[in-house]
């Protein structure tokens, strides 16, 4: 996928057409059988049918980038998106095009950031096991791409799924708090977990996502809202934590002692990976990364004993704390921290 990832669009007012009001239960429909209401500058919104269905095509304007298009009125933090999508490639046959559709949410009003659930269906039938688990992807815009992510956490928000170019995909999004979850065609089973949204807005705007070399095509979005957790960002890293590792390597527990300097974060990491190692990483509003030099244990029974570094990040929420962790080359999993003073 290109690494230019320049997006333009706006939210604009809604006007008569294919928006229809929010009604009494919450319920925000957006039929989109025209694209009356609907604005992104730079990006080209129009009427189409396409496959026999009324529906709206967004085709982004720039070279090598997305387009965004916000829905109007919307402001989601917790509950349902469902939406029907499909693309149709305009790169000459030969060129390697996976393709890039889908829906953002939690979406500030200048689009600068942003949550994201992406399709890339041509990836689904790949001859290459690797890049058939690229089919659907999670990202956070503007600081957590797919690349960064894929580099630093190899599996873990992206994952295999059945696709097809030219063809109706239905999408449900479920949201609550810091997880979401994508499902695909009326499957009761997600496609994709993620367990620790990487943005921090909690709430926002949802949009239609497509990008240059294609038409992307969407119909019949639905927003159901529900009760939304109760979260605040901004909790201090700083204290003693008690904490517990779930890896693939085996479990583990642990204590933490975390200080806190504007976003720079020290401390040190105690438990089975060694005594009192020092731990270096930022602090962004309650978002930490954490790294710290350990020691793999000839007790773990799995991967070579020996010198590693490990790596965490998450959330603080109040006393708790969760996220995800990872000694190169020898575990990956999930942890959970209660603060103890």
């Amino acid at each position: 996928m290109p690494t230019n990832w320049a997006i333009s669009s706006a939210f604009a007012l809604v006007t008569a057409g294919c928006l229809c009001p929010q009604s009494p239960t919450g319920v925000q429909s957006f039929p989109l059988q025209s694209a009356a209401g609907l604005s992104a500058p730079g990006t080209k919104i129009e009427a189409a049918n396409y496959l026999g269905r009324n529906c709206v095509k967004v085709t982004a304007g720039n070279e090598d980038g997305a387009g965004l298009v916000p829905l109007p009125g919307t402001d989601f933090q917790d509950g349902t998106i469902e939406a029907e999508i499909a693309l149709k490639s305009n790169v000459p046959p030969g060129v390697r095009f996976p393709g890039f559709v889908g829906i953002a949410f939690r979406m500030r009003s200048d689009a600068s950031h942003y949550e994201l659930f992406y399709l890339r269906p041509g990836n689904s039938e790949a001859a290459d096991q690797a890049m058939r688990n690229h089919a659907v992807q999670y990202v956070s815009e503007p600081d957590f791409g797919w690349y960064r992510l894929r580099r630093d956490w190899p599996w873990v928000y992206e994952s295999h799924a059945e696709l097809a170019m030219e063809t109706w995909t239905k999408v449900r999004i479920e949201v609550a708090g810091r997880a979401a979850k994508l499902y695909l065609n009326g499957s009761t089973r997600p496609s994709l977990v993620v367990d620790g949204l990487k943005g921090e807005d909690l709430h926002g705007g949802v949009g239609l996502w497509g990008y240059s070399g294609e038409e992307a095509y969407f119909s019949n979005v639905s927003i159901t809202p529900s009760t939304p957790q109760n979260l605040k960002n901004g909790s201090d890293a700083a204290g003693k934590w008690q904490m517990h590792y779930a890896g693939d390597g085996g479990p583990m527990d642990a204590t933490m002692e975390l200080h806190r300097d504007g976003s720079k974060v020290t401390g040190k990491w105690s438990g089975p990976l060694g005594q009192g190692r020092a731990i270096t990483g930022t602090w962004r509003n309650g978002y930490v990364e954490l790294s710290f030099p350990c020691e793999w244990p000839k007790e773990a029974g799995q991967g070579a004993p020996g010198p590693v570094n490990g790596f965490m990040t998450g959330w603080i929420d109040g006393d708790s704390a969760k996220g995800r962790m990872r000694v190169e080359g020898r575990s990956d999993g999930v942890w959970t921290a209660k603060r103890s003073e």
